[in-house]
């Protein structure tokens, strides 16, 4: 029979999971599986097999529930094994470990033949479960890795070959361009980038933005404009602020209309820091659809990590692009809401708004940033 539920026994015709069976919806597979009496088998939601006799259905919020029944597992659809969206983000946990384990020098071709596959279908899988290639990724890998050991190393050269790089000559060329300066001017604290920022008023407060020359680096709340202030001088301490822009308060409007009407999305570059596995995190919040949420266990999940609710709570706090990188869509696993880093009543207000637009539209969600 279905799960119990806390208002009493319901008929599967009457569970709204039933209609993401019906929709054979693949979203669904892995947070609940179901079996069919007359046929003693068990299914997962995306199922292609002729549909059930809703009677005949029972739900089970567990596979360990399903087999609990004494059903097979359905040939067709295999519930047993990974979802296709599992298998998608182990291989590419597993590239991004072979890329980090090689200081990001495996070419894609390289790369596809340690993992057995084709280069094109790694090269699709990859962005399709981060957002970026395996170049991409592994250049921000190496960039990243170099600001680091630029810090802690005790001389450009070792930091050199710590970060992957095996030539002077690469080395110069790339990280100049990707610190935006040398090296060793990096290494003495010298002039670095320029952020423009701009202050705003919102119905839920204060708005900050600011932006590098790659897009939107961070979006912040609170109620006091100037410590909005503080807190981006403190994120970024060696930047150049640059403020009262008249042309930048367009970019500022923009964001300001995504607090009023999230559903509209933002059409604007991200500029997206932090570590790889925060990365996957802050990727797999934003294609959650407006209007729905999802637990930090099925975020871990989605992620191939479903030991890792823990580490992806810390990712979500660490997200300094508030909006565009919807974290306020990750709930508890009942449901309740959770830390929200700009203030829990402004996360209820928002995901409040983006419900009544999901009830009262139906319409897809614009993309939260590029």
């Amino acid at each position: 029979m279905n799960e119990p539920h806390p208002g009493g026994p319901i008929s599967t015709a009457d569970d709204p999971r039933w209609q993401q069976v019906l929709a054979r919806d693949s979203a669904a597979d892995s947070l609940f599986w179901y079996s069919v009496i007359t046929t003693g088998i068990y299914c997962r939601p995306s199922c292609p097999s002729r549909m059930a006799n809703p009677q005949n259905v029972r739900i089970h919020d567990s596979l360990a529930a399903a087999k609990a029944t004494g059903c097979r597992p359905c040939l067709r659809c295999s519930p047993d094994a990974p979802t296709r969206r599992q298998q998608d983000s182990a291989l590419v946990t597993a590239a991004c470990r072979l890329l980090e384990g090689s200081g990001a020098s495996l070419t894609l071709d390289q790369l596809a033949c340690e993992l057995r596959m084709s280069a094109s279908h790694l090269h699709r899988t990859f962005k399709a479960v981060t957002g970026i290639t395996p170049k991409a990724y592994a250049r921000a890998w190496r960039e990243a890795r170099l600001r680091q050991k630029l810090e802690q190393a005790p001389s450009v050269t070792e930091a050199m070959f710590a970060a992957g790089f095996n030539s002077f000559s690469g080395f110069y060329q790339q990280s100049t361009r990707a610190l935006g300066m040398t090296p060793m001017t990096y290494r003495a604290g010298g002039p670095r980038e320029q952020l423009h920022f701009a202050v705003g008023d919102t119905s839920l407060g204060a708005i900050l933005v600011a932006s590098s020359a790659r897009g939107i680096v961070c979006v912040t709340l609170g109620d006091d404009p100037e410590q909005l202030i503080r807190d981006l001088q403190d994120r970024f301490p060696a930047a150049s602020l640059i403020g009262a822009d008249e042309d930048y308060e367009r970019v500022v409007a923009q964001v300001v209309g995504l607090v009023e009407a999230p559903a509209k999305g933002l059409d604007l570059p991200l500029d997206v820091r932090g570590t790889a596995f925060q990365q996957r995190v802050w990727q797999a919040l934003r294609a959650i659809p407006c209007g729905q949420t999802m637990s930090y266990a099925e975020v871990a999940r989605d992620i191939g990590q479903p030991t890792s609710a823990r580490a992806v709570a810390r990712a979500c706090g660490a997200n300094a692009i508030a909006l565009a990188i919807p974290c306020h869509r990750v709930v508890r696993q009942d449901g309740g809401l959770s830390g929200y880093r700009w203030g829990i009543e402004r996360k209820r207000v928002l995901l409040e708004r983006e419900t009544d637009y999901a009830s009262s539209s139906g319409a897809p969600e614009a993309p939260s940033g590029t």
